[in-house]
């Protein structure tokens, strides 16, 4: 499994919204901008994030986007199958079917179980443990102001 620009950028757009004003709603352009990300690639990720409920946007000349939850309740997973569709180790762990040999196969089951594993570990790790983590990164640095 690799996850693709979309999933990557997808995260860094969420993490951009949390480590912002809550009360001010950001400006696509100024997300695309603090995270070098070309504004027209952005417009189309938001589209997913709307989509899926993690953003909403705001009209008019002070609108933009904010986070629908709160970091803390904004898993890995969701983000990740969000951008990417659901995670998915080899065709046969969601779609028996594609496999005429699946019912033969000494190694579905392991597919499964680490689809599985992947599945929970992104499960527990919220939008809120990426931001500590983030923060704690730069404190260590001595870098104390976390917007990107």
């Amino acid at each position: 499994m690799k996850i693709s620009t979309k999933g990557r950028y997808g995260l860094r757009i969420l993490i951009d919204l949390a480590t912002h004003d809550p009360a001010k709603p950001r400006m696509l352009r100024d997300i695309a901008q603090s995270q070098m990300i070309s504004e027209k690639y952005i417009s189309r990720l938001v589209l997913d994030l709307r989509r899926a409920k993690l953003i909403r946007s705001v009209r008019g000349v002070n609108g933009g986007f904010h986070l629908v939850k709160p970091p803390e309740e904004i898993t890995l997973l969701e983000i990740l199958e969000t951008m990417e569709g659901p995670i998915s180790l080899v065709d046969c762990v969601h779609s028996p079917a594609k496999c005429r040999r699946n019912e033969l196969c000494p190694t579905r089951d392991i597919w499964v179980q680490l689809n599985n594993g992947i599945r929970e570990l992104t499960r527990q790790i919220t939008l809120e443990d990426i931001l500590n983590t983030y923060q704690r990164h730069d404190a260590e640095n001595g870098i104390f102001d976390y917007c990107i």
